[in-house]
């Protein structure tokens, strides 16, 4: 035995018999506490060789086939984690609640310690056998624990670093670990916040794919975070009952344990019906809806996803509803008449679960990502990540991190944890690339190999990933006209172009005045829904709409919430849009009456000013612009962000308007 194991046993046994030792590492230290129940519990000794315990292959098997949902969605983010950590010396495991090692991915830096330590398939980490070890420790402790070198128990592990998570069912019992473990000399934190963010992610989509025939509730208090890592998940049946809840919901709502919520109806909850809650979110195409915790009434913003393959249950739900809608889908959801949205959904029906890749076309605000997002709900991905990314609105230097991720330390300024990738987030589900004719022609050949090989790898990196993503792309540009410019790779053109969608403007909608009332709805809140009065409705689908549906859907929300009643009429209106309501009524008036034809904005002479020529409400959207641009002292990049619209989209706006800087030309 090495001198240095030798000064370990020794230390072991001072801070198990020595209270001064004990003290040292802290009385209530969960070391402190292994080691205690390693030596007086377990009866170890710390410098024990002998070979690792290693169940037979029929027992491994059997193990595996009992933890098989856990698996094979553990085994991608084993994957995906294994190649964050790649190169660094680290293998990635999973064991079962007894300790028994059975799934492993193991860098070959790590092979010596591996043939050491017995970090094989059907080997046993439980603490009774290892000693003190993150796999074994874990499982005791049930929370995230790193096991640092000598923190070891058994001599022959201090070589070792390990930090590892546990894995809890939707029952909240627990049922394996998963652990990240190396030769590193550094206690790394970093490497345990990841170990914990893939258990999340494992916790989550295990949960999800184990109830998708049954309704899920997914929900947070901020809406641009319902559908990522940190949701609340609710299973319900067909009568609105709670069937389980996921970690992250208990601790959203303050609850310890699920028996606390399951078996109770969704109303006790939250203050919203079952149907109502299903009727809000298919009027709203599956765009979270505010609803108010009962208890604290805490405000959280959720969707409900419908069964996967269960039709029966939606039609029972949907017959029980009294502002019933004749959709069934999120994509069925998407127009209410109109015929070339109609073919654009059949035709989506029918590739949504082909491989075929899908780009979608049409001007700004057409309802792009929309679409997307609705051919991702309505098909067998519908409780796998969506993640969209606009390709114009992210820096061309960092398009590439943002896409691909990095490893830590992968270039100067990166995150020591590193990041993963849009690629791999999206890794099992949908990846949504909007304004792909503005990606940097450089990244677009990374691209094009990331969909011929299927893997990815990313920046600093050197293990390749396997994915599985369905890729929805998006462009308001002509992107034949680009490749003619050299802008645009003609090979990923054909590539990305499997099926073409064209979304039709707002102005061109036969469904337009259906339409506007839909938004209006899903505008509204919770059940108080908002009509439109008859007269503000012709007015409104007599507009052109440059911004098609994003601009309809602002005007909606601004006029909801000042409004004075539940029926929407002209006057609610915001002032800007009132007086070009004004102007156009005056426009429209006989040409017999030349003062009221000489009040139109549009009616003045060219040249006259800068907003000549413009429509009523354009005028308006251009005084709205004008002060947002005051205000930001004329910060494109400042409006553009409280805008949520690209630079690109501002500039075009800018001079589509007509809008010159004070010291500057016209902007182009």
């Amino acid at each position: 035995m090495s001198k240095f194991a030798v000064e370990h046993v020794k230390r072991v046994h001072s801070v198990v018999h020595d209270r001064l030792g004990a003290d040292r590492m802290g009385s209530g230290n969960r070391i402190t506490r292994s080691w205690i129940r390693c030596l007086n519990e377990y009866q170890l000794n710390p410098d024990s060789c002998a070979e690792p315990e290693v169940v037979a292959p029929v027992e491994l098997q059997e193990r595996q086939e009992r933890l098989a949902d856990v698996q094979a969605v553990a085994k991608v983010e084993m994957a995906n984690l294994y190649q964050q950590l790649a190169g660094s010396g680290y293998a990635i495991m999973l064991t079962d609640r007894e300790g028994v090692l059975l799934n492993y991915f193991g860098d070959p830096a790590f092979t010596h310690a591996a043939s050491r330590t017995g970090l094989m398939q059907g080997a046993v980490w439980s603490e009774r056998v290892q000693g003190t070890n993150g796999m074994g420790t874990c499982l005791v402790e049930r929370r995230p624990i790193t096991v640092h070198q000598d923190e070891h128990y058994l001599s022959r592990n201090i070589g070792l670093s390990c930090a590892a998570a546990p894995i809890f069912d939707h029952g909240g019992e627990l049922v394996g670990v998963l652990d990240a473990s190396g030769e590193s000399r550094l206690a790394q934190q970093h490497t345990l916040a990841l170990v914990s963010m893939s258990v999340q992610m494992i916790e989550n989509r295990v949960f999800l794919n184990q109830f998708r025939h049954d309704f899920i509730l997914r929900f947070h208090n901020r809406p641009e975070f319902v559908g990522t890592l940190s949701e609340g998940a609710i299973a319900l049946s067909i009568t609105g009952t709670v069937l389980a809840a996921s970690r992250a919901a208990l601790s959203l709502l303050g609850y310890t344990h699920p028996a606390e919520i399951v078996g109770r109806d969704v109303c006790e909850l939250f203050n919203i019906t079952f149907p109502g809650l299903v009727d809000s979110s298919v009027r709203r195409a599956y765009h979270p809806v505010p609803i108010f915790e009962v208890r604290s009434n805490a405000r959280f913003f959720a969707v409900i996803y419908q069964p996967v393959a269960n039709s029966s249950a939606r039609r029972l739900v949907r017959a029980d509803s009294a502002q019933a809608q004749p959709a069934a889908s999120a994509l069925d959801a998407l127009h209410l008449g109109d015929p070339a949205m109609r073919a654009n959904v059949e035709t989506a029906k029918r590739v949504m679960e082909r491989n075929v890749a899908v780009v979608l076309l049409g001007e700004t605000g057409s309802g792009k990502e929309r679409f997307a997002r609705a051919m991702h709900l309505s098909g067998s991905r519908a409780t796998r990540p969506f993640v969209a990314i606009n390709c114009a609105s992210i820096p061309e230097s960092l398009v590439e991190s943002e896409l691909f991720g990095y490893r830590a330390g992968a270039f100067t300024g990166a995150s020591k944890e590193g990041q993963r990738g849009k690629l791999l987030q999206a890794n099992g589900g949908t990846l949504f690339l909007d304004e792909i004719g503005d990606m940097p022609v450089a990244l677009q050949a990374r691209l094009l190999r990331v969909l011929e090989e299927r893997e990815v790898v990313p920046l600093g990196g050197e293990a390749p990933v396997k994915l599985d993503i369905r890729l929805i792309s998006a462009t308001h540009c002509d992107l034949v006209q680009k490749i003619e410019s050299g802008s645009f790779r003609e090979d990923l053109y054909y590539r990305l172009q499997g099926v073409t969608f064209t979304l039709p403007p707002l102005r061109e909608r036969l469904d337009r005045g259906a339409l506007i009332r839909q938004l209006a709805l899903e505008e509204s809140d919770a059940g108080c829904p908002v009509e439109i009065d008859d007269s503000l409705l012709a007015l409104l689908e007599r507009q052109r709409w440059p911004g098609n549906l994003r601009q309809l859907r602002h005007l909606l929300r601004t006029m909801i919430a000042l409004r004075e009643s539940d029926r929407l009429t002209a006057n609610d209106l915001p002032p800007e849009y009132r007086h070009s309501i004004s102007n156009m009524a005056a426009a429209d008036a006989p040409a017999a009456e030349p003062a009221s034809a000489s009040a139109s904005p549009s009616a003045a002479a060219p040249g006259a000013k800068p907003g000549a020529g413009l429509n009523p409400f354009e005028c308006a959207e251009r005084e709205v612009l004008l002060q947002e641009l005051k205000r930001h002292q004329w910060n494109l990049s400042g409006v553009a962000r409280d805008l949520n619209i690209s630079r690109n989209t501002l500039y075009r706006k800018l001079q589509r308007l007509n809008i010159e800087h004070p010291d500057k030309s016209l902007f182009h």
